[in-house]
């Protein structure tokens, strides 16, 4: 254990082995390519957006084997598309307007622990209003996931509704009815990922226009 030199407070070990972790990245990425951080610094042209959960074992780029710059990513608890939320939307507008994404995935995974938290009815904290909009989903496929007596299967199958849901919600904002209105390509997708497998799932509910949405949430 060190001291930090500016309050004497001890580091302990995981604290240096995350820089000590940067400087053999920093290492290993310019002995395979001298230029790569100079590519990097010149700016970026991501294709995708990736709307995921916060999960530490959910990134983006590692399970789809891509590159720092290939995806443009906004996480937050179990994967949300909220219309007030704000972080997302600037995420998205800057996405869709300003870097002109060709895709936006949302992506969930199995076993996620804020669905999993929807599922009961005992209070977490100042979360429980972020799960209220997981319940909501839940209410929505009540019939179907009141049917499924096991527990894991059920939290599974709500781990896909809510990915589906959070598709449509991406697809009713103004951000991408405005981009499809004016004639730009973007294809709006959801993905559940395992964590005992490392699959990637297609919730074929994949998206690249308005006409298959209901009248009241169509731009026009």
């Amino acid at each position: 254990m060190s001291l930090n030199e500016k309050n004497n407070q001890p580091i302990d070990e995981l604290y240096n082995s995350l820089l000590d972790g940067n400087k053999e990245f920093v290492a290993h990425s310019l002995s395979q390519d001298p230029e790569y951080f100079n590519k990097l610094a010149a700016g970026q042209a991501p294709p995708v957006l990736w709307i995921g959960c916060a999960d530490s074992r959910v990134p983006a780029n590692q399970i789809t084997n891509t590159a720092p710059g290939e995806i443009f990513v906004h996480r937050n608890i179990a994967n949300m598309v909220v219309h007030s939320d704000m972080n997302m939307l600037s995420v998205l507008d800057y996405a869709v307007n300003v870097l002109k994404v060709k895709h936006v995935i949302v992506t969930g995974h199995y076993g996620c622990g804020g669905v999993l938290a929807a599922l009961g009815n005992q209070q977490v904290g100042l979360i429980d209003n972020w799960l209220r909009h997981i319940k909501d989903v839940y209410r929505l496929h009540k019939d179907e996931l009141d049917a499924i007596e096991d527990v894991t299967e059920k939290g599974d199958r709500l781990v896909e509704f809510n990915v589906i849901e959070n598709v449509y919600n991406l697809c009713k904002t103004s951000i991408v009815q405005n981009a499809w209105k004016s004639g730009q390509g973007l294809g709006v997708h959801g993905w559940v990922y395992s964590l005992k497998t490392g699959i990637i799932t297609d919730m074929k509910v994949s998206a690249f226009d308005n006409a298959n949405m209901d009248n009241v949430f169509k731009f026009k």
